[in-house]
């Protein structure tokens, strides 16, 4: 009985209103690309400008997609894979046609922190991962964009999207389709003509918009519309806000020269000796230097299949993050066997991770070796809170928890006294229980 009247307790309590569990003015809206087809082995990657998104002085708490069909089924990474989906900000001409923006001379990319200056601008990134992957931002903080005193006379603030998706129903070898082998698709040159050099075995130059991977003979099927549906959670900007600054780490980076982050890279298959010696793990590592300090709030690594998990590490050699992928064992979309489909993230007690100005940092990407894999990559995503202020409290009346989700409740004064009676009951329920059943001690829960 004791039992029956916390959970009911419970349930009043926390499901009784889901809405009062999200944090307060939270808006949440769903979009969908411009559709993109796909015959069996065919790659699209489509750049979309001018993409519906949330407008005005805001800041952004998580975004998210994955591909769907017309219908708005999922599509698992077995049949579309998705290499990945970008989100970059710029300032378009108030005058110019939305959408018809490929002249970049046209427009201003507003790109993220940093540290690679020439690619990898986006504000978010995914792959594979997509469907079980957090990018929620914590309260306070948020990625702030929409400022009217940042946009340049005559413009204004857009977003376009990258999508890289390719089809592998059909083809001959699935994973070296989706590590983009260039034999597999039979090119020689780039998507812009340029002779792709002899030792280049595989990635991105090799799987390029409507480029074909090789399909078992005889193979057919029908050409799928797609699109990626994408969801976007954000606050309005209020003072209490405290700004992040978004920086992808990038393990090919050379730190020197203009174009210094390589985004790719190549796993060899390990060597007899190494496999009996049990160290049949691809470890890459490079030191950066972070231009600016600040809090870590969260942190998330980006690998393909193969990977084996990411690390962060301060100067000193502290841990700053780690970031360890999950791979799925069934064939539905979010649980596709041998597909990593989610990556783990870090949220650090806010002001426990601290890394200062002019920091080097060591970023390690572990992949496994026990065949070879092209076009890999070894990111890492944090987002840094540089101001080091009190954080605001809460408004009055206002009932706050931390967790991942930090959020409060905003209740009147019967409202709150109902939930302090609930808890009351609740606690006194659950004391009767345990005496009841001659418990010793409680069993402490702890969320990693």
């Amino acid at each position: 009985m004791h039992t029956e009247l916390c959970l009911v307790l419970f349930s009043f309590l926390f499901f009784h209103n889901t809405e009062a569990l999200r944090p307060p003015g939270v808006k949440t809206e769903t979009f969908l690309s411009p559709p993109f087809y796909l015959k069996p082995g065919q790659v699209a990657n489509k750049y979309y400008f001018n993409i519906p998104f949330p407008k005005g002085h805001i800041a952004l708490k998580s975004f998210n997609g994955e591909v769907v069909d017309e219908y708005d089924n999922p599509i698992p990474l077995h049949e579309t894979y998705l290499h990945h989906w970008l989100v970059e900000r710029y300032y378009g001409l108030k005058g110019s046609v939305p959408g018809n923006e490929n002249d970049l001379s046209e427009i201003i990319l507003v790109r993220n922190s940093g540290l690679c200056k020439h690619t990898l601008g986006q504000y978010y990134g995914l792959g594979s991962e997509t469907r079980k992957t957090d990018t929620w931002v914590p309260d306070p903080y948020g990625i702030v964009v929409g400022n009217p005193e940042e946009v340049p006379a005559g413009y204004e603030e857009r977003w376009l999207l990258n999508v890289h998706a390719i089809d592998t129903r059909g083809v001959t070898d699935r994973l070296g389709c989706t590590e983009c082998r260039c034999n597999l698709y039979n090119v020689t040159v780039d998507e812009y003509g340029h002779e792709i050099r002899a030792n280049y075995t595989g990635g991105l130059y090799c799987c390029y918009d409507e480029t074909q991977c090789k399909l078992r003979e005889g193979f057919e099927s029908v050409t799928r519309k797609l699109f990626l549906k994408y969801t976007v959670e954000w606050v309005q900007w209020e003072p209490r806000t405290v700004p992040v600054k978004v920086y992808i780490l990038d393990v090919t980076d050379t730190g020197t020269g203009p174009y210094r982050c390589m985004v790719e890279y190549e796993v060899k298959e390990c060597n007899s000796e190494e496999r009996k010696n049990g160290g049949c793990i691809d470890t890459q590592t490079t030191r950066l230097v972070m231009p600016h300090g600040g809090d870590i709030i969260y942190g998330v690594a980006h690998q393909h299949s193969g990977g084996a998990g990411s690390a962060l590490y301060g100067q000193d050699g502290r841990l700053l993050c780690t970031s360890i992928p999950s791979y799925g064992n069934g064939k539905e979309a979010g649980n596709e066997a041998n597909y990593i489909v989610g990556m783990s993230t870090c949220y650090p007690k806010p002001g426990s991770v601290k890394i200062a100005d002019g920091e080097t940092l060591t970023l390690i990407s572990n992949y496994s070796g026990n065949q070879m894999h092209t076009g890999v990559m070894g990111l890492f995503y944090i987002l840094v809170a540089e101001e080091e202020r009190p954080l605001p409290g809460p408004p009055k009346n206002m009932i706050c928890f931390n967790s991942l989700l930090s959020w409060c409740i905003e209740m009147s004064v019967k409202t709150g006294a109902v939930f302090i009676a609930g808890v009351t009951l609740i606690s006194i329920a659950t004391i009767s229980f345990y005496k009841l059943h001659h418990k010793n001690q409680y069993e402490a829960l702890a969320t990693a």
